[in-house]
Protein backbone atom coordinates (compact mmCIF):
# COMPACT_ATOMS: atom_id res chain seq x y z
CA UNK A 1 0.00 0.00 0.00
CA UNK A 2 1.18 3.58 -0.57
CA UNK A 3 2.64 5.53 2.35
CA UNK A 4 0.88 8.75 1.35
CA UNK A 5 -0.63 9.10 4.85
CA UNK A 6 2.63 8.43 6.65
CA UNK A 7 5.07 10.40 4.48
CA UNK A 8 3.79 13.90 5.44
CA UNK A 9 4.05 13.01 9.13
CA UNK A 10 7.62 11.86 8.70
CA UNK A 11 8.46 15.07 6.83
CA UNK A 12 6.96 17.09 9.68
CA UNK A 13 9.03 15.15 12.20
CA UNK A 14 12.20 15.83 10.21
CA UNK A 15 11.33 19.54 10.07
CA UNK A 16 10.86 19.54 13.84
CA UNK A 17 14.28 17.96 14.30
CA UNK A 18 15.81 20.63 12.07
CA UNK A 19 14.09 23.41 14.02
CA UNK A 20 15.37 21.92 17.26
CA UNK A 21 18.92 21.72 15.88
CA UNK A 22 19.00 17.93 16.11
CA UNK A 23 18.88 17.05 12.41
CA UNK A 24 22.12 15.38 11.34
CA UNK A 25 21.53 16.22 7.67
CA UNK A 26 23.43 14.95 4.67
CA UNK A 27 26.31 12.60 5.40
CA UNK A 28 29.86 13.38 4.34
CA UNK A 29 30.83 10.89 1.64
CA UNK A 30 34.49 9.87 1.48
CA UNK A 31 35.39 9.37 -2.17
CA UNK A 32 39.06 8.41 -1.92
CA UNK A 33 42.22 8.27 0.13
CA UNK A 34 45.60 9.84 -0.56
CA UNK A 35 48.54 8.12 1.11
CA UNK A 36 51.08 9.87 3.35
CA UNK A 37 53.29 12.36 1.56
CA UNK A 38 56.37 14.13 2.86
CA UNK A 39 55.83 15.15 6.46
CA UNK A 40 52.06 14.68 6.27
CA UNK A 41 49.88 11.68 6.97
CA UNK A 42 46.95 10.44 4.84
CA UNK A 43 44.47 12.84 3.31
CA UNK A 44 40.89 12.12 2.30
CA UNK A 45 38.83 13.17 -0.70
CA UNK A 46 35.25 14.22 -0.01
CA UNK A 47 32.47 13.96 -2.55
CA UNK A 48 31.61 17.39 -3.92
CA UNK A 49 35.06 18.85 -3.19
CA UNK A 50 36.98 17.50 -6.16
CA UNK A 51 40.63 16.78 -5.41
CA UNK A 52 40.83 18.98 -2.32
CA UNK A 53 42.61 16.92 0.39
CA UNK A 54 41.18 16.81 3.92
CA UNK A 55 42.95 16.02 7.18
CA UNK A 56 40.64 13.66 9.07
CA UNK A 57 40.37 14.44 12.78
CA UNK A 58 36.99 12.85 13.42
CA UNK A 59 37.75 9.16 12.98
CA UNK A 60 37.67 6.34 15.52
CA UNK A 61 40.51 4.59 13.67
CA UNK A 62 42.97 5.52 16.39
CA UNK A 63 45.87 3.41 15.10
CA UNK A 64 45.20 3.68 11.37
CA UNK A 65 45.03 -0.12 11.11
CA UNK A 66 42.25 -0.07 8.52
CA UNK A 67 44.98 0.90 6.03
CA UNK A 68 47.70 -1.39 7.40
CA UNK A 69 49.04 -3.53 4.57
CA UNK A 70 49.11 -6.80 6.51
CA UNK A 71 45.56 -6.31 7.82
CA UNK A 72 44.24 -5.66 4.31
CA UNK A 73 46.17 -8.62 2.93
CA UNK A 74 44.74 -10.89 5.63
CA UNK A 75 41.20 -9.93 4.70
CA UNK A 76 41.85 -10.39 0.99
CA UNK A 77 43.45 -13.80 1.52
CA UNK A 78 40.52 -14.89 3.72
CA UNK A 79 37.97 -13.74 1.14
CA UNK A 80 39.48 -16.16 -1.37
CA UNK A 81 39.39 -18.98 1.20
CA UNK A 82 35.99 -18.35 2.83
CA UNK A 83 34.02 -16.03 0.53
CA UNK A 84 32.56 -12.61 1.25
CA UNK A 85 29.80 -13.57 3.71
CA UNK A 86 29.17 -16.03 6.56
CA UNK A 87 26.10 -17.56 4.90
CA UNK A 88 23.95 -17.84 8.02
CA UNK A 89 23.69 -17.06 11.70
CA UNK A 90 26.27 -18.89 13.76
CA UNK A 91 24.15 -21.66 15.28
CA UNK A 92 23.00 -22.76 11.82
CA UNK A 93 26.12 -22.70 9.64
CA UNK A 94 27.68 -19.26 10.07
CA UNK A 95 30.52 -20.17 12.41
CA UNK A 96 33.83 -20.30 10.56
CA UNK A 97 37.34 -21.10 11.75
CA UNK A 98 38.39 -17.39 11.73
CA UNK A 99 35.54 -16.55 14.15
CA UNK A 100 36.73 -19.15 16.64
CA UNK A 101 40.38 -18.13 16.29
CA UNK A 102 39.53 -14.45 16.80
CA UNK A 103 37.49 -15.18 19.92
CA UNK A 104 40.41 -17.10 21.42
CA UNK A 105 42.75 -14.25 20.46
CA UNK A 106 40.52 -11.63 22.13
CA UNK A 107 40.11 -13.71 25.29
CA UNK A 108 43.89 -14.06 25.55
CA UNK A 109 44.48 -10.37 24.77
CA UNK A 110 42.24 -9.33 27.66
CA UNK A 111 43.24 -12.14 30.01
CA UNK A 112 39.77 -13.69 30.13
CA UNK A 113 38.49 -17.23 29.90
CA UNK A 114 36.32 -16.74 26.83
CA UNK A 115 35.12 -14.23 24.23
CA UNK A 116 32.12 -13.89 21.94
CA UNK A 117 31.74 -11.89 18.72
CA UNK A 118 28.80 -9.70 17.73
CA UNK A 119 27.99 -7.99 14.45
CA UNK A 120 28.79 -4.57 15.99
CA UNK A 121 29.73 -3.00 19.30
CA UNK A 122 26.19 -1.60 19.61
CA UNK A 123 24.83 -5.13 19.23
CA UNK A 124 27.40 -6.38 21.74
CA UNK A 125 26.16 -3.94 24.39
CA UNK A 126 22.49 -4.59 23.74
CA UNK A 127 23.05 -8.33 23.42
CA UNK A 128 25.02 -8.56 26.66
CA UNK A 129 22.85 -6.39 28.91
CA UNK A 130 19.53 -7.97 27.95
CA UNK A 131 20.36 -11.52 29.14
CA UNK A 132 22.27 -10.43 32.27
CA UNK A 133 19.57 -8.14 33.67
CA UNK A 134 16.63 -9.87 35.34
CA UNK A 135 13.37 -8.59 36.80
CA UNK A 136 15.10 -8.80 40.19
CA UNK A 137 18.02 -6.57 39.15
CA UNK A 138 18.87 -2.98 39.95
CA UNK A 139 20.94 -1.36 37.21
CA UNK A 140 23.13 1.61 38.12
CA UNK A 141 24.55 3.61 35.20
CA UNK A 142 26.74 6.69 34.67
CA UNK A 143 24.76 9.60 33.25
CA UNK A 144 27.11 10.01 30.28
CA UNK A 145 27.01 6.38 29.16
CA UNK A 146 26.62 5.65 25.45
CA UNK A 147 23.23 5.44 23.75
CA UNK A 148 23.66 1.67 23.35
CA UNK A 149 23.77 1.26 27.14
CA UNK A 150 20.70 3.44 27.60
CA UNK A 151 18.72 1.40 25.08
CA UNK A 152 20.12 -1.88 26.40
CA UNK A 153 18.83 -1.10 29.88
CA UNK A 154 15.42 -0.11 28.49
CA UNK A 155 15.16 -3.36 26.53
CA UNK A 156 16.08 -5.43 29.60
CA UNK A 157 13.42 -3.84 31.85
CA UNK A 158 15.16 -4.20 35.21
CA UNK A 159 13.32 -4.01 38.51
CA UNK A 160 15.02 -0.71 39.25
CA UNK A 161 17.22 1.71 37.28
CA UNK A 162 19.32 4.47 38.77
CA UNK A 163 21.58 7.02 37.04
CA UNK A 164 24.47 8.54 38.95
CA UNK A 165 26.09 11.85 38.08
CA UNK A 166 29.11 11.53 35.87
CA UNK A 167 31.94 9.84 37.80
CA UNK A 168 30.20 10.57 41.13
CA UNK A 169 31.33 7.52 43.10
CA UNK A 170 29.70 8.71 46.32
CA UNK A 171 26.34 8.65 44.57
CA UNK A 172 27.12 5.24 43.09
CA UNK A 173 27.87 3.98 46.61
CA UNK A 174 24.59 5.36 47.97
CA UNK A 175 22.59 3.79 45.16
CA UNK A 176 24.18 0.37 45.64
CA UNK A 177 23.39 0.57 49.35
CA UNK A 178 19.76 1.52 48.75
CA UNK A 179 18.72 -1.76 47.08
CA UNK A 180 20.45 -4.50 49.06
CA UNK A 181 17.12 -5.61 50.58
CA UNK A 182 15.03 -4.93 47.48
CA UNK A 183 16.85 -6.61 44.58
CA UNK A 184 18.67 -9.90 44.24
CA UNK A 185 21.26 -8.65 41.74
CA UNK A 186 22.99 -5.34 41.03
CA UNK A 187 24.57 -4.43 37.68
CA UNK A 188 26.88 -1.44 37.55
CA UNK A 189 27.42 -0.34 33.95
CA UNK A 190 29.80 2.32 32.67
CA UNK A 191 31.68 3.38 29.60
CA UNK A 192 35.40 2.84 29.93
CA UNK A 193 36.26 5.95 27.91
CA UNK A 194 33.45 8.48 27.49
CA UNK A 195 33.41 9.24 23.79
CA UNK A 196 32.26 12.86 23.93
CA UNK A 197 34.80 13.99 26.51
CA UNK A 198 37.75 11.60 26.33
CA UNK A 199 37.81 11.11 30.10
CA UNK A 200 37.63 7.62 31.57
CA UNK A 201 35.91 5.76 34.39
CA UNK A 202 37.97 4.94 37.51
CA UNK A 203 37.38 1.21 37.14
CA UNK A 204 39.64 0.45 40.10
CA UNK A 205 37.42 2.48 42.42
CA UNK A 206 34.19 1.21 40.85
CA UNK A 207 35.20 -2.44 41.27
CA UNK A 208 36.31 -1.76 44.85
CA UNK A 209 32.92 -0.27 45.70
CA UNK A 210 31.12 -3.14 43.96
CA UNK A 211 33.15 -5.66 45.98
CA UNK A 212 31.96 -4.05 49.23
CA UNK A 213 28.32 -4.60 48.32
CA UNK A 214 28.72 -7.95 46.53
CA UNK A 215 28.00 -10.03 49.69
CA UNK A 216 24.83 -8.03 50.37
CA UNK A 217 23.07 -9.08 47.15
CA UNK A 218 22.04 -12.74 46.91
CA UNK A 219 23.09 -12.83 43.25
CA UNK A 220 25.98 -10.43 43.70
CA UNK A 221 27.12 -7.22 42.04
CA UNK A 222 28.27 -7.42 38.41
CA UNK A 223 30.43 -4.64 36.92
CA UNK A 224 30.16 -4.22 33.14
CA UNK A 225 32.28 -1.78 31.13
CA UNK A 226 31.89 -0.83 27.48
CA UNK A 227 35.43 0.19 26.59
CA UNK A 228 34.93 0.50 22.84
CA UNK A 229 36.94 3.73 22.66
CA UNK A 230 39.60 2.39 25.02
CA UNK A 231 40.57 -1.06 23.74
CA UNK A 232 43.43 -0.89 21.27
CA UNK A 233 43.98 2.84 21.80
CA UNK A 234 44.48 3.42 25.52
CA UNK A 235 47.27 2.18 27.79
CA UNK A 236 50.85 1.30 26.94
CA UNK A 237 49.84 -2.02 25.40
CA UNK A 238 46.34 -1.06 24.21
CA UNK A 239 44.40 -2.97 26.87
CA UNK A 240 42.27 0.11 27.44
CA UNK A 241 40.83 1.57 30.59
CA UNK A 242 41.48 -1.62 32.56
CA UNK A 243 45.20 -1.24 31.91
CA UNK A 244 45.21 2.47 32.74
CA UNK A 245 43.37 1.95 36.03
CA UNK A 246 44.89 -1.41 36.97
CA UNK A 247 41.48 -3.06 37.35
CA UNK A 248 39.45 -5.86 35.79
CA UNK A 249 35.68 -5.71 35.47
CA UNK A 250 33.44 -8.76 35.43
CA UNK A 251 32.27 -8.25 31.85
CA UNK A 252 34.21 -6.21 29.30
CA UNK A 253 32.69 -5.12 25.99
CA UNK A 254 34.86 -3.89 23.14
CA UNK A 255 34.83 -3.14 19.44
CA UNK A 256 36.84 -4.19 16.43
CA UNK A 257 35.66 -1.13 14.49
CA UNK A 258 37.70 1.59 16.15
CA UNK A 259 41.38 1.12 17.08
CA UNK A 260 41.53 -2.34 15.50
CA UNK A 261 40.29 -0.83 12.24
CA UNK A 262 37.93 -3.58 11.03
CA UNK A 263 34.30 -4.28 11.99
CA UNK A 264 32.26 -5.93 14.74
CA UNK A 265 31.95 -6.00 18.51
CA UNK A 266 32.77 -8.48 21.25
CA UNK A 267 32.48 -9.35 24.92
CA UNK A 268 35.09 -11.07 27.11
CA UNK A 269 34.30 -12.62 30.47
CA UNK A 270 34.12 -15.96 32.29
CA UNK A 271 33.36 -19.03 30.14
CA UNK A 272 30.11 -19.69 32.03
CA UNK A 273 28.81 -16.25 31.09
CA UNK A 274 29.80 -16.66 27.44
CA UNK A 275 28.06 -20.06 27.29
CA UNK A 276 24.92 -18.44 28.67
CA UNK A 277 25.05 -15.49 26.27
CA UNK A 278 25.39 -17.79 23.24
CA UNK A 279 22.10 -19.43 24.24
CA UNK A 280 20.16 -16.34 25.30
CA UNK A 281 21.36 -13.22 23.44
CA UNK A 282 19.04 -12.46 20.50
CA UNK A 283 21.56 -10.08 18.95
CA UNK A 284 23.94 -13.02 18.66
CA UNK A 285 21.53 -15.86 17.91
CA UNK A 286 19.50 -14.14 15.19
CA UNK A 287 22.07 -11.92 13.48
CA UNK A 288 24.76 -12.92 11.02
CA UNK A 289 28.27 -12.54 12.42
CA UNK A 290 30.99 -10.44 10.85
CA UNK A 291 32.41 -12.11 7.77
CA UNK A 292 35.16 -14.73 8.11
CA UNK A 293 37.47 -12.37 6.21
CA UNK A 294 36.75 -9.53 8.65
CA UNK A 295 37.45 -11.88 11.53
CA UNK A 296 40.80 -12.85 10.05
CA UNK A 297 41.71 -9.20 9.44
CA UNK A 298 40.71 -8.34 13.00
CA UNK A 299 42.85 -11.16 14.42
CA UNK A 300 45.86 -9.83 12.55
CA UNK A 301 45.08 -6.32 13.83
CA UNK A 302 44.89 -7.53 17.45
CA UNK A 303 48.16 -9.41 17.02
CA UNK A 304 49.76 -6.27 15.64
CA UNK A 305 48.65 -4.21 18.63
CA UNK A 306 50.00 -6.96 20.88
CA UNK A 307 53.53 -6.59 19.54
CA UNK A 308 56.54 -4.30 19.67
CA UNK A 309 55.22 -2.55 16.57
CA UNK A 310 51.91 -2.01 18.33
CA UNK A 311 53.60 -0.47 21.34
CA UNK A 312 55.43 1.90 19.00
CA UNK A 313 52.15 2.92 17.35
CA UNK A 314 50.60 3.54 20.76
CA UNK A 315 53.60 5.58 21.89
CA UNK A 316 53.33 7.74 18.75
CA UNK A 317 49.58 8.13 19.33
CA UNK A 318 50.23 9.36 22.88
CA UNK A 319 52.90 11.75 21.64
CA UNK A 320 50.58 13.26 19.02
CA UNK A 321 47.76 13.51 21.57
CA UNK A 322 50.06 15.27 24.05
CA UNK A 323 51.26 17.59 21.28
CA UNK A 324 47.71 18.57 20.37
CA UNK A 325 46.61 19.04 23.98
CA UNK A 326 49.67 21.17 24.70
CA UNK A 327 48.99 23.24 21.59
CA UNK A 328 45.44 23.98 22.72
CA UNK A 329 46.81 24.98 26.11
CA UNK A 330 49.32 27.39 24.55
CA UNK A 331 46.44 29.00 22.66
CA UNK A 332 44.64 29.52 25.97
CA UNK A 333 41.77 27.25 24.93
CA UNK A 334 39.76 24.99 27.20
CA UNK A 335 39.67 21.21 27.03
CA UNK A 336 38.86 18.27 29.33
CA UNK A 337 41.80 16.79 31.21
CA UNK A 338 42.72 13.30 30.08
CA UNK A 339 45.15 11.08 28.21
CA UNK A 340 42.87 9.53 25.59
CA UNK A 341 43.12 10.59 21.91
CA UNK A 342 39.61 12.04 22.07
CA UNK A 343 40.40 15.69 22.79
CA UNK A 344 37.41 18.02 23.16
CA UNK A 345 37.79 21.75 22.56
CA UNK A 346 35.17 23.42 24.74
CA UNK A 347 33.70 26.33 22.82
CA UNK A 348 30.63 26.80 25.06
CA UNK A 349 28.58 28.55 22.38
CA UNK A 350 26.39 26.89 19.75
CA UNK A 351 26.81 29.36 16.91
CA UNK A 352 30.56 29.74 17.44
CA UNK A 353 30.92 25.94 17.50
CA UNK A 354 29.19 25.67 14.13
CA UNK A 355 31.32 28.46 12.69
CA UNK A 356 34.50 26.77 13.89
CA UNK A 357 33.49 23.47 12.25
CA UNK A 358 32.85 25.36 8.99
CA UNK A 359 36.16 27.23 9.31
CA UNK A 360 38.07 23.99 9.81
CA UNK A 361 36.34 22.37 6.85
CA UNK A 362 37.12 25.37 4.65
CA UNK A 363 40.74 24.86 5.66
CA UNK A 364 40.72 21.15 4.83
CA UNK A 365 40.20 19.74 8.32
CA UNK A 366 37.36 17.40 9.29
CA UNK A 367 36.21 17.63 12.92
CA UNK A 368 32.92 16.99 14.70
CA UNK A 369 31.00 19.76 16.43
CA UNK A 370 28.61 19.02 19.28
CA UNK A 371 26.23 21.89 19.84
CA UNK A 372 23.05 22.56 21.81
CA UNK A 373 20.65 20.74 22.10
CA UNK A 374 22.79 17.65 21.42
CA UNK A 375 24.81 18.72 24.47
CA UNK A 376 23.57 21.01 27.26
CA UNK A 377 23.78 24.73 26.63
CA UNK A 378 27.21 25.92 27.68
CA UNK A 379 28.84 22.53 27.00
CA UNK A 380 29.23 22.97 23.22
CA UNK A 381 32.48 21.54 21.88
CA UNK A 382 34.54 20.36 18.94
CA UNK A 383 35.54 16.72 19.37
CA UNK A 384 38.97 16.13 17.89
CA UNK A 385 40.22 12.54 17.53
CA UNK A 386 43.93 11.96 17.18
CA UNK A 387 45.28 8.99 15.23
CA UNK A 388 48.63 7.25 14.96
CA UNK A 389 48.33 8.19 11.27
CA UNK A 390 48.80 11.83 12.24
CA UNK A 391 52.21 13.45 12.11
CA UNK A 392 53.54 16.47 13.98
CA UNK A 393 52.99 18.47 10.78
CA UNK A 394 49.33 17.40 10.74
CA UNK A 395 48.84 18.46 14.34
CA UNK A 396 50.53 21.81 13.67
CA UNK A 397 48.28 22.36 10.65
CA UNK A 398 45.17 21.79 12.77
CA UNK A 399 46.44 24.03 15.58
CA UNK A 400 47.27 26.81 13.11
CA UNK A 401 43.73 26.72 11.73
CA UNK A 402 42.26 26.79 15.24
CA UNK A 403 44.53 29.70 16.17
CA UNK A 404 43.37 31.69 13.15
CA UNK A 405 39.74 31.20 14.17
CA UNK A 406 40.46 32.03 17.82
CA UNK A 407 41.78 35.43 16.73
CA UNK A 408 38.53 36.25 14.91
CA UNK A 409 35.87 38.36 16.65
CA UNK A 410 33.32 36.34 18.64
Amino acid sequence: MPIDKLAPLLTENLAALETAGRLKGAETVTAGVLGPSGSKGPRFLIEGHGQKPFLRMNSNSYLGLSFATRVMEAEEEAVHRYGVGPGAVRFISGTWAPHVKLERCLADFHGRGAAMLFSSAYAAVMGTLFPLISDQTVVISDELNHNSIINGISLARPAEKRIYKHLDLAELTRQLGAFTNKCRRAVVITDGVFSMRGDHAPLDEITRIAAQFHPLYSEGVVVIADDSHGVGAFGETGRGTEEVTGAKVDVLIGTLGKAFGVNGGYVVTAPEVIDYLRETSPFYIYSNPITPAEAEAARVAVDRVDSAEGKALLAHLRAMTDHFRAGLGKLGLETVAGEHPVVPLLVRDTERTRRLVDHLRDNGILATGLAYPVVPRGEEEIRFQISADHTAADINEALASIATFAQMPS
